[in-house]
């Protein structure tokens, strides 16, 4: 189903950020009613390897594993590989690792039996990333220009879609083709702070540019009660 079809629900993906297994697996039980899916990055990960992600799996949620493999091109297919192995629905190379990179992940994806697939997102650039960040590491261009040269590269490539940061949508949705997703962290309600993040949205305003599916972390799990905020996300959600 193209994923602007999906429920409200679906459309989130709730990041798990805490090395904590315990209660990586209250979240899971406690919020898989209210999300689609829930985004295992490189903390949980490394602290809690593969069981997390067959915690997350057995709810009947979508696994977003968020590793975003970066490495020499035969490294990373083996990356994807196990991470199709493990079962889950989304996994990230960095596009930065260049063409050699991305075309191992996609040829290692595609010998994959198809049950086993996951949509291989290439990560753009970060959303804590701003032009300082690119002047610092000799990037030429502004943010725009970048994640319009990795998209670029990312489609080339066969990828299923990018990770880029809110102000990137509109661009990158104006410039693919419709099947190719588009997931979206640094979402922010109006009147929450954006911790670490320097280019975010309102998650009507992220919808509306073209996103696919938004990545929640800290509104919902660093609030007093994470399951009434994550019910409050999808009312509002409901309402676009």
């Amino acid at each position: 189903m193209n994923a602007h079809h999906r429920a409200p629900k679906e459309r989130i993906f709730l990041a798990l950020d805490t090395p904590d297994l315990t209660r990586a697996k209250w979240l899971i039980r406690s919020l898989s009613p209210y999300v689609g899916g829930f985004k295992i990055g490189t903390t949980l990960f490394t602290a809690a390897g593969p069981p997390v992600v067959a915690a997350a799996l057995a709810t009947g949620a979508r696994v977003f594993l968020d590793l975003k493999f970066h490495d020499i091109p035969q490294t990373v297919a083996g990356a994807v590989t196990a991470a199709a192995q493990l079962g889950v629905h989304l996994c990230t190379v960095h596009t930065l690792g260049g063409r050699a990179v991305l075309e191992a992940a996609h040829r290692a994806l595609g010998m994959q039996p198809a049950t086993r697939r996951p949509v291989l997102l290439g990560v753009t650039l970060l959303t804590s990333a701003d032009q300082t960040t690119l002047d610092e590491v000799g990037l030429q261009g502004t943010p725009a220009e970048v994640v319009r040269r990795l998209t670029d590269l990312a489609l080339a490539c066969g990828l299923g879609g990018v990770v880029c940061s809110p102000q990137e949508i509109a661009l990158v949705r104006g410039h693919a083709p419709t099947d190719f997703l588009i997931v979206t962290p640094g979402i922010r309600p109006k009147e929450a702070a954006p911790d670490d993040q320097r280019r975010t949205l309102t998650p009507q305003e992220a919808l509306a540019a073209g996103a696919d599916y938004l990545v929640v972390g800290r509104p919902i799990t660093a609030a007093p009660d994470p399951v009434a905020a994550a019910r409050r996300w999808l009312a509002d959600l409901a309402t676009i």
